[in-house]
């Protein structure tokens, strides 16, 4: 699933093709996406402008210019794909496969939903509704935000008795953070996945913090990472797996570090943490 870097890459692509322009046409393919899409999706958004496009934790927010936001979810396997085939380019395009939602805009630019797994969704929402959205409404802060600091972070983990890799993947606690970058955060950091969210401390929490936003804006400025499905709007792959300290890379030796060891290997809650125990305590 792509994780915040990879939908803030999709958000920026996205911002360049549609703000500023009208939705002349939506034509949709299949409606039974994770959700379904609303009955009166299309005529919701047909002849409306895009203000603004934004994100919320993995959640792109597309707004209008009736007061109406555009909720929507790349789930497993789903891309956003921009198409500027000109002003000659027929309203009637095919869609290729897995293709669900067309958006036709004014400039006669096409951006397509594709999502072979439909486990992505979209829905209408009014704006001032967007954070009451059930999809929305428990989500902790955004990593990224000018508010999130070590103390931050630490009110929120206080007294968890969960280890620190399980809590910084709870949506509830810290928004957008998914596998990748809590392995690598928690090895920038020193922390080690095992410990208890507890008994990390203030001193700990505030080095994991600056971590996880350092090592976000080095994923972003890289355009995510791409190991399966995630793609930028225009085509372009991300680059941030070719700089990964300790995800995927079992057996390796540790960069940065003189342990003399290599990278290991555990699963957590059904899932893979990759650390290295020497450095990560």
């Amino acid at each position: 699933m792509p994780e915040l870097p990879e939908v803030e890459t999709v958000r920026r692509g996205l911002a360049r093709a549609m703000e500023g322009r009208r939705i002349d046409g939506v034509r949709v393919a299949r409606r039974d996406l994770r959700r379904p899409l609303p009955p009166d999706f299309e005529e919701r958004l047909t002849g409306r402008t895009v203000t603004a496009v934004g994100r919320r934790a993995k959640y792109l927010t597309i707004g209008l210019d009736d007061g109406g936001v555009l909720l929507a979810h790349l789930g497993m396997s789903g891309r956003m794909i921009v198409d500027e085939n000109g002003p000659d380019a027929p309203p009637s395009h095919p869609l290729a496969n897995h293709e669900h939602v067309t958006f036709v805009l004014g400039n006669r630019t096409f951006v397509r939903f594709a999502d072979p797994r439909r486990f992505g969704m979209m829905d209408w929402v009014a704006d001032d509704a967007l954070a009451d959205h059930p999809l929305i409404a428990h989500l902790g802060p955004e990593p990224t935000g000018a508010e999130f600091d070590g103390d931050r972070l630490w009110r929120l983990i206080e007294g968890k008795r969960t280890p620190i890799k399980a809590a910084l993947l709870d949506q509830r606690v810290v928004a957008g953070l998914g596998n990748i970058y809590v392995c690598e955060s928690l090895f920038e950091a020193g922390i080690s996945p095992r410990r208890l969210a507890a008994n990390v401390g203030p001193a700990r929490a505030d080095r994991l913090a600056r971590a996880i936003r350092e090592t976000l804006a080095s994923a972003i400025d890289a355009g995510g990472s791409t190991l399966r499905d995630h793609v930028a709007p225009d085509g372009e792959l991300g680059y941030f797996q070719h700089r990964f300290k300790v995800y995927g890379r079992e057996g390796e030796p540790c960069p940065d570090c003189d342990c003399g060891g290599a990278v290991r290997r555990i699963v957590q809650s059904g899932r893979s943490t990759f650390y290295c125990a020497a450095r990560q305590r």
